[in-house]
Parts: C-alpha cells; structure tokens; sequence
C-alpha cells in the first residue's frame, strides 16, 4: 500500500507539472507534450508513472494520444494570470503584489517602498502653465493623433538631451511612447518569443520581473556588485542560458543605486558582442545624477544597444510620455508594432512635456529636486543605521538606499506586518529574479525622511 501511495503521488506531480504548463500557456491547444522518456528523463520518474500520468489527464480530456505521433494539449487555452499557479490561496509577496500596495487608493498610507517622489515634489506649476499653453495651440492637439514616431519637435529636443549624455541619434532612431514600461513592452514584443531567456540584474527593478513573466519569458539574475553587473557571473549566464538580451539600470540603478564603473561597461559590451547579445538599457532616473554615470548606449553608439527614457519619475507619472532610442531599422520595426497595438502616440502629453522641457522651468525643478534628495538621502541614512540596517553602498544621488535587517530579518513577514501600521515597504525579495535578498529592504528617500515612517517602522520590527 505504501508503495502505491508513493506512485500515486509521483503521477499526480507529473499531472500538475503538465496542467501548470497549460495554465502558464507555455502548452497551448494542439501542442504536443513532451515524449514519455523525455518527460521521464526530466522528472527523474519511471515510465510508467510518465504513461499513467497521461493516461489520466487524457481520460480527464486536457490531452488526448495520438497513435505513433505522441499527446497532444486538448484543453481550452487558459486565460493568462501572472500570479504564479502554485501559490497559496493568499497573495504571495511578490513584484505585482509590490505594485498593487504602492499603487492602492489608500492616500494615508506611508509610503517608503514606492518608487517615485511625493506629489508635492514635482512640477505641478509648470505643469499647469503647459497645459493652458496646449488648450491654446491647434485643435489636433487636443483631439487628434499623433504621428507612428511621435512629435518631431519633442524627438529633437530629446536628441539634444541624449548628445549631453554621449549618445548620437538622429530624428529617424527616437520613437515616443506612453511611458518606460510601454517603452519596454514594446521591445519585449519586438525581440522575445515565449520560452525565451533575458538576462537582469539581481536585484533588479521588480516590474521588469512582472513585464518578463507576462510576456512569458524566463528572467535570469546576474549579481550586482556596486559597480555594475558581476562580469565572471554574467559571461557564465551568456554560455549558459543563451539569453536574448540583458535589461539593465546603468545610470542610478534600481533597487541599489548603484552606478556602472567605465571599465565593466567595456568588458559588459565586448561579452555582448561576443554573443550576439542586445543591450536594453532604462536610464529613467538620469536627472537625479550629480554627475553622469558611463552609459552603455554611448559607448555603443547604438547599435546593439536599446535606450529607454521617461519623465514620469522626476516631472509627472500622469503625464504619459516615454522614449526609445536604437538602431533606425529597429525603431520602424517598433513603430509598426506601435501602430498594432495602440495607433500612435498621445500629441497632448508631448506638447505639454516639450513646453516643461523648454520654457526653464525643468531646469530650475530638477535642481531643486537633487538637493532636496540629498538631504533627504542624509536623514535616511542616519535613520536607518540608527535601528541596526545597514545601507550595502551610500549612494551619491537618485531616490533609493538598498539596506540590511538587523539580526537576519526576514524582509518578507516584516513588509506583511507593516501594512497593518500603515506602512508600505518594499522587500527585496520582490527585486530578485534568484528569490534572493530577503535579508534587505528598499527605501525611497524622498518619502522616509519622516518621523511618522520611522515610527511605524520601529513598531513593525
């Protein structure tokens, strides 16, 4: 009887490793299974398990044989969830749990995970005097569409911006987007399949896990030191894993802040062109650098390297308005795939992003908001070495301070326990494609710099 307990439950896992291949779509209606000795080879079970196991989903009607041929997916397509299917009936603590706290209309809660500043931060006034000036313009502003690429006026003001940054593009290699995300969806769709493979940083920003998930790709971690990725660990992942490309914070990095030293962006893009492998390169916090950081797109010229860029973090996140810069044949690829999924850009945003950008007053703004962040980064810091974390660098400039919990505290049950002091917190697990760090935690300066966030805090540890 044992033993027929113990094959019972063999089968059964190798039914769910084939449902779960469903649920995640990586086995659509019509696709065949893997062989029974393949299955058996990965699984570590016997055949028999494999053929009782597939005799069983094919009696239940999800798969159905195929005489010489093999099984074959019956079951109707599932529709797509990114929670992961084998999680307990409670949200796991992960990347899109982490988004739907910071993103919930509770506006008394503290906010020390989020990622962006506090509203009264940001360019409000400039904002409001844009959109007067925009009522004022032509109608098609206001109600028509926009060109694939977007405003021409907005493309070159944003090439100007990159020269200061050592990156040449011309008008025909920068396309608008709704956003960095959006900006990053559409790349995902322009290189990646599912099944395939992209290298990030680990930690890295935890939506690139979530985008990385829904496009249903397998995300690979790369150590970050502080100086940029582990250059031994990442040649290892490339003749390993065969990645389609590595997605990557160069200027103030997310979660750490972190900034990429000259000398491993050389050997980074040498390994790149080794392996035939694209760069994509999300450089959304750039204005908070005091002094600019090696970008890869610079020292690449653009060819195997893609630029992402948006103002939501440091003028307005209601604002929608992104960028990609890269090659001019990829940028009309992407444009087409633009036109596919949304028609075109959103002409209000760029008009009102180009008159902020143009009339001075962006300039002043983001002056303001650098060494606001200084200070606030000092306060934070004091704080938290102050309760026993440990910051893992001190860094010179950005939104983020990554640090360690005293006594090996699991970051995890701490983030749960403050939502009931009305504290949202970030832990670093969600920032870790390895399941790593859950030692650490990420503190957005801009909004811990407050007695009432350090209170709650020392309740919740």
């Amino acid at each position: 009887m044992a033993s027929a307990a113990r094959a019972e439950t063999r089968t059964g896992q190798v039914m769910r490793i084939v449902r779960e291949r469903i649920a995640r779509r990586t086995l659509t209606p019509g696709a065949r299974l893997p062989s029974v000795r393949a299955m058996a080879e990965t699984t570590g079970f016997s055949k028999s398990t494999i053929v009782e196991a597939y005799d069983r989903l094919a009696a239940e009607g999800a798969i159905r044989a195929r005489p010489g041929s093999g099984f074959y997916v019956t079951a109707p397509l599932a529709p797509l969830t990114l929670d992961r299917p084998d999680v307990a009936a409670a949200r796991q603590v992960d990347p899109l749990w982490m988004l739907r706290q910071s993103l919930a209309e509770n506006r008394g809660a503290m906010m020390p995970g989020c990622g962006w500043l506090p509203d009264e931060w940001l360019a409000s006034d400039a904002i409001r005097k844009g959109l007067r000036a925009a009522a004022r313009g032509s109608a098609g502003t206001l109600t028509g569409y926009d060109s694939p690429l977007g405003s021409s006026r907005l493309r070159a003001l944003l090439a100007r911006r990159l020269a200061d940054q050592g990156i040449e593009a011309g008008l025909d290699q920068i396309m608008l987007t709704d956003s960095g995300t959006h900006a990053l969806d559409l790349i995902c769709r322009f290189l990646l399949e599912p099944g395939d493979t992209v290298l990030v940083d680990d930690p890295c920003y935890f939506n690139f896990l979530a985008l990385m998930r829904a496009h249903r790709v397998t995300a690979i971690g790369v150590p970050m030191t502080p100086h940029g990725p582990d250059i031994a660990r990442f040649a290892e992942a490339l003749e390993t894993h065969r990645p389609r490309f590595y997605l990557t914070n160069s200027g103030i990095h997310n979660p750490t802040g972190a900034t990429l030293a000259a000398p491993i962006a050389h050997r980074l893009l040498r390994l790149a062109e080794a392996h035939d492998l694209i760069v994509v390169e999300d450089d959304i916090f750039a204005d908070f650098e005091i002094s600019p950081a090696p970008r890869l797109a610079a020292f690449d010229g653009l060819d195997r390297v893609i630029r992402i860029g948006s103002f939501s973090k440091s003028l307005s996140a209601a604002m929608r308005c992104g960028h990609i810069a890269a090659r001019a044949d990829w940028i009309e690829a992407l444009a087409d795939l633009r036109i596919a999924t949304s028609m075109s850009g959103n002409p209000l945003a760029a008009t009102l992003l180009h008159s902020v950008l143009t009339d001075g007053s962006y300039r002043r703004h983001v002056e303001t908001i650098r060494t606001r962040l200084a200070r606030a980064r000092a306060g934070t810091l004091r704080r938290l070495r102050a309760m026993g974390l440990e910051p893992w660098i001190e860094p010179n400039a950005g939104i983020f301070v990554w640090a360690k919990l005293p006594d090996g505290r699991d970051a995890v049950a701490l983030a749960e326990a403050a939502l009931a002091q009305g504290l949202v917190l970030a832990p670093g697990k969600v920032f870790s494609a390895g399941g790593l760090w859950n030692d650490r935690m990420r503190f957005n300066v801009a909004m811990s710099d407050d007695d009432a966030v350090f209170a709650a805090f020392a309740r919740a540890l």
